[in-house]
């Protein structure tokens, strides 16, 4: 009787998955300690950036008490003025101006780039958006004081406001930071996958409802994230406000008139005329460092609302 006759098995090996991670490249472990390098020179350089900061910090609250700081007036001897208020609220009033401006176009834009444009279309015209990012912020300063003022708003709009005002240095501010939210919210937007377009389409939505009822709740942390960063920007900037905003505090409402903002006061100071040690030389890296916790908070509330509606798929 014959005995059966057995397949031949697979070759020896065959089937068996490669151990990964046990040869590496040779440039990999160079690789890895640039990438760690940076990211460890980044937290260096914040904290050198505190660590420069806390000294005249100190003196200056030496020679100065913190209710004068935190004033809604100056305080004291003529020649010193420690109120940090009247910038603050410069400052956030440029800032939610430029918001005004830009968060609608900028999210306008990413919309039809993303949903509606032709690739062509798509070619060439985000390029030209991102094109304002490049323009120097000295020409947006001196675009807004020479014709945003007299031309559009005193003249079209009939506003009569100050030759430097809030309003034009809040709107030439929002067009300067539409590229950063158009382009960030235009990537979040494309990075939905398609299966969530097509499916609402399927279910008899318009493009226009996929759009604002699916595509965008699911890119809500980039689009969060995109609003973020151009308010960051905002605030940090310098030459727009420096040029157009004014240079005077002022606890005033009106959006007309001049108020100097605190990296508008922060280049003023830094001039070379306050002598060093004084309390107005010292108040510069006070008034710095508030702008420094400001701008961390809102990046720390980036990061809470990004983690918090971040969808993965």
């Amino acid at each position: 009787m014959s005995t059966p006759m057995k397949s031949p098995g697979p070759p020896s090996g065959a089937g068996q998955v490669p151990e990964l991670g046990h040869k590496r490249r040779p440039g990999e472990a160079l690789a890895k300690a640039l990438l760690l390098s940076s990211a460890v020179a980044s937290i260096a350089i914040t904290f050198g950036i505190i660590a420069a900061l806390i000294e005249p910090v100190t003196h200056f609250f030496g020679q100065v008490e913190i209710g004068q700081f935190f004033a809604w007036q100056d305080i004291g001897q003529q020649n010193i003025r420690p109120a940090v208020l009247p910038l603050v609220l410069g400052t956030l009033m440029v800032t939610v101006i430029a918001l005004v401006i830009a968060v609608p176009i900028g999210l306008g834009a990413a919309m039809y780039l993303s949903e509606y444009a032709s690739k062509r279309t798509r070619k060439w015209l985000k390029p030209t958006v991102e094109l304002l990012a490049g323009v120097p912020s000295v020409v947006y300063g001196f675009f807004a004081v020479f014709f945003i003022t007299p031309v559009v708003l005193n003249g079209w709009l009939g506003l009569n406001v100050s030759f430097t005002n809030s309003l034009a240095a809040g709107i030439i501010l929002g067009v300067m930071i539409i590229p950063t939210i158009a382009s960030m919210s235009e990537d979040a937007l494309s990075a939905v996958p398609l299966a969530l377009r097509q499916g609402s389409l399927a279910l008899g939505a318009n493009r226009m409802q996929t759009t604002l009822r699916v595509v965008i709740p699911a890119a809500l942390s980039g689009i969060a994230g995109a609003v973020v960063l151009g308010m960051s920007r905002a605030i940090g900037e310098t030459m727009i406000v420096a040029i157009a905003g004014g240079s005077a505090k002022n606890n005033s409402l009106d959006v007309g008139e001049g108020h100097q903002t605190m990296t508008a006061f922060i280049a003023q100071t830094a001039q070379g005329e306050n002598p060093v040690g004084s309390v107005s030389y010292n108040m510069l890296f006070a008034v710095a460092l508030l702008l420094f916790i400001m701008t961390l908070i809102i990046n720390s509330i980036s990061i809470a609302i990004v983690r918090r509606y971040r969808q993965a798929y």
